[in-house]
């Protein structure tokens, strides 16, 4: 399976290579430059004018898209391994660094983000997500690994559920944290008591679960070939299916907003899905990206898409019938985590660590700094002056210092006793 998958993927990237460059994007699109040096962009977070983008390879990228049209990277942060995902809670941003763990990142000067200490999960970091002194990591065939971040500099593992399938996504929400865990389904698992997260439930969807977003009662699941699920969780003990939308691609990643959720949808860009009745959710429109779209945030009238080859891509989604791009950014190395804290957005940028871009103008966002972390950043997440980046490749959990955006500095990591 793994290998029919790979081969698919790669046939995936040539065609879309050939077809992007033979065609335009969709009609509502409009593109307005480019400057090619990322690594495949794979999520990302918003915050302000800020995003902040996972590019696997090139680490986070933070980009002012101030001016939506012109996006300018600000600053980056070269994760050691390959930045998957990305997650940012006050100044400090979460990466999801592959082998290389949870990288926790300053972004307090995000031109000069520094890593101020990580924890080397025991698994392969994808996805993170923070609420209040926790991080929660998705650690694939390790599950959903706690966090304590009280310390940023020295974050430590607090307690662990290992998930029956391989934890690709997380979502938090009260005392529950949901996890996207591939053939495992949706998992809900109990965090009341962080040290000791038990199973409560689970739905088992019909695809191949890989992110997940939490709106009221329903958590939206993005299930691969099988589209968009909307799943009931009122009772958390016992989640049940309430509708769902057959995207035309692969569902990779999902925002929700309103009455809307953002679905990054592989080859088939952003399709943008009304769930005003989350029994019969209806697509409403699309933005076609060049890339293969693994991630997405949303903040005020913009979803920003971590669109691998494509870099971070800025969409107005002013009137969802028409999404429009209005800019992009496309750095070194391939985005695939990205959260945003206010001007910035922070990228998990793969094998090129945790880069910082000024969202400012999100038509021209910039490069504001970088940190180059030991792993393979896949995922971040942002709290405070820090980063916290999920590294693979054994490098844990990365924390870095984000207070200088022209120098960032890793003041703490954990490696947890697993093995590759």
């Amino acid at each position: 399976m793994k290998t029919t998958r790979t081969l698919f993927i790669l046939f995936t990237f040539i065609l879309s290579f050939t077809v992007s460059s033979l065609a335009q994007d969709s009609l509502n699109v409009r593109r307005l430059g480019s400057i090619n040096y990322w690594d495949d962009a794979q999520s990302t977070a918003v915050v302000d004018t800020l995003a902040y983008v996972a590019t696997r390879a090139s680490g986070l990228r933070i980009v002012n898209i101030s001016n939506p049209a012109a996006p300018v990277e600000v600053g980056f942060y070269d994760t050691p391994l390959a930045a998957n995902g990305v997650a940012v809670s006050g100044n400090y941003a979460y990466v999801a660094d592959d082998w290389m763990g949870l990288r926790v990142v300053n972004i307090t000067n995000p031109s000069s983000p520094i890593e101020v200490g990580f924890y080397d999960t025991p698994g392969t970091a994808n996805g993170v997500a923070v609420q209040g002194n926790y991080a929660f990591v998705a650690d694939f065939d390790f599950g959903l690994r706690v966090v304590n971040i009280t310390n940023p500099s020295s974050p430590f593992e607090a307690g662990f559920y290992d998930t029956p399938g391989n934890a690709y996504g997380v979502a938090v929400a009260g005392n529950y944290a949901y996890v996207a865990d591939g053939y495992g389904g949706l998992q809900v698992v109990n965090i009341a008591n962080p040290s000791s997260p038990v199973s409560a439930g689970f739905y088992d969807t019909p695809g191949f679960a890989r992110g997940v977003a939490v709106s009221g009662d329903y958590a939206y699941v993005a299930d691969d070939w099988m589209g968009l699920r909307a799943v009931n969780i009122t009772n958390p003990s016992s989640p049940v299916s309430a509708g769902f939308y057959d995207t035309p691609g692969s569902a990779e990643g999902v925002a929700v907003v309103g009455n809307y959720a953002y679905v990054a949808d592989y080859g088939s860009g952003l399709r943008v899905v009304n769930i005003t009745n989350p029994a019969a959710p209806t697509e409403v429109g699309f933005c076609d990206t060049p890339g293969s779209a693994r991630g997405v945030a949303v903040s005020g009238n913009n979803a920003y898409v971590a669109d691998m080859e494509g870099g971070l891509r800025v969409v107005n989604t002013t009137n969802p019938p028409a999404p429009i791009e209005v800019g992009f950014y496309r750095p070194p190395g391939a985005a695939f985590g990205v959260a945003v804290n206010g001007n910035y957005a922070y990228v998990a940028n793969g094998y090129s660590g945790l880069r910082v871009v000024n969202i400012t103008s999100p038509s021209a966002p910039v490069e504001a700094g970088f940190y180059d972390t030991p792993g393979y950043a896949k995922s971040v997440a942002v709290s405070g002056n820090y980063a916290y980046v999920a590294a693979w490749n054994n490098r844990g959990l990365r924390v870095v210092n984000l207070t200088n955006t022209s120098r960032r500095v890793e003041e703490r990591y954990y490696v947890t006793p697993g093995t590759d």
